[in-house]
């Protein structure tokens, strides 16, 4: 009950934002940080209910952006934008490039539905490194000049509006998620995630299971492209570079990778230390310039991992035990028989 009030405390405060801070916050924290989330929550539902630990998901995000780009960019005179330019209708090319994504998605899971552990990690590296340089020098989709003026649909335009929809995809990536886990399907993808071999004798299919959850964590990861598209207005190849695959997976680490709500509020201290660090009174004296941003990044992390392996969750869900009592004091209270009254005391008291 405790949770339930807390998520709805923290969805009344989101929806209540654009009244309540400023616009850079609106729209350079708390709208990057809703994208960052969405596809670290890909990330981390792979991991925690499926025990597969992707460092796909930011290449399927470009994957998303970059088909909507090439789709929705057309031919200006005097113009020098890159890509297809085939100015599709908005609404289509959201449609097909999300369709294009989960297809890829399946391709990709079906291929490492096989493999395990560092085996896994190393393949979906791979599938990084692969749309990177795909789509950096195929210059007819994109070149390292990447894709510009690309603008959201009139009804998502502007910084509120485009705020509500990463809030609102944020909450069903949360909430779709909750549900597929308490689905039979959620339940075999962990028994999968436990032991497989088991499973596998008693009659499961263990990598459709795997290529099925990688399917439904590319749909995720490419609605978290799409909006990160509209809020960027371009798409290159630095945004699914290795450097932005390990951001990712930093984010997931410093909420915690084994719970859902890590994904967003890691996403919340990395785009607040992007922003604020850098400009920290001391960082130069200290030698911690804007060029050595990611030592500083690294030295959060290996903070957060020695306090607390999973992350910032597992230090807020211990903090909240304690105030409960640990779990042995609360079950020792539950099953002790019931004790006198004062009264019954007072009246027993020669």
């Amino acid at each position: 009950m405790a949770d339930r009030c807390l998520f709805v405390v923290a969805l009344v405060l989101l929806v209540l934002a654009p009244a309540l801070v400023s616009g850079f916050w609106l729209n350079s924290i708390l709208t990057q940080a809703l994208i960052l989330g969405i596809g670290a929550a890909s990330l981390i539902f792979l991991s925690a209910y499926g025990g597969m630990i992707s460092l796909a998901q930011t290449g399927l995000m470009g994957i998303a952006g970059y088909a909507l780009a090439n789709m929705v960019t057309q031919n200006v005179p005097g113009g020098e934008t890159k890509g297809l330019l085939l100015g599709w209708d908005p609404t289509l090319a959201l449609i097909a490039a999300i369709l294009l994504t989960v297809g890829i998605g399946l391709l990709f899971g079906a291929v490492a539905s096989r493999s395990f552990g560092i085996y896994f990690l190393m393949l979906t590296l791979t599938y990084a490194v692969i749309g990177y340089y795909v789509f950096g020098q195929v210059t007819t989709l994109s070149g390292f000049g990447g894709v510009t003026g690309i603008s959201p649909p009139s009804v998502f335009d502007g910084p509120v509006r485009l705020y509500y929809v990463g809030l609102v995809l944020s909450v069903g990536a949360y909430l779709g998620f909750r549900l597929i886990r308490r689905a039979p399907f959620g339940v075999a993808l962990e028994g999968v995630r436990d032991d497989p071999i088991r499973m596998a004798s008693l009659g499961f299919h263990v990598p459709l299971h795997r290529t099925l959850a990688f399917a439904l964590a590319a749909l995720v990861a490419a609605m978290a492209g799409i909006v990160n598209v509209w809020w960027n207005g371009q798409i290159d190849p630095n945004t699914i570079s290795i450097g932005a695959t390990i951001d990712l997976l930093v984010i997931a680490v410093i909420g915690g990778i084994a719970r859902l709500e890590g994904a967003w509020l890691g996403a919340l201290v990395f785009v607040m230390a992007n922003n604020y660090l850098r400009d920290l009174p001391f960082a130069d004296r200290l030698g911690l310039s804007e060029a050595r941003f990611n030592t500083v990044v690294g030295l959060l992390v290996l903070a957060i991992v020695v306090l607390s392996p999973d992350g910032l969750m597992g230090i807020i869900l211990r903090a909240r035990d304690r105030s409960r009592g640990s779990p042995a004091d609360r079950a020792r209270q539950s099953s002790a028989p019931p004790g006198p009254s004062d009264g019954e005391v007072l009246a027993n008291t020669p």
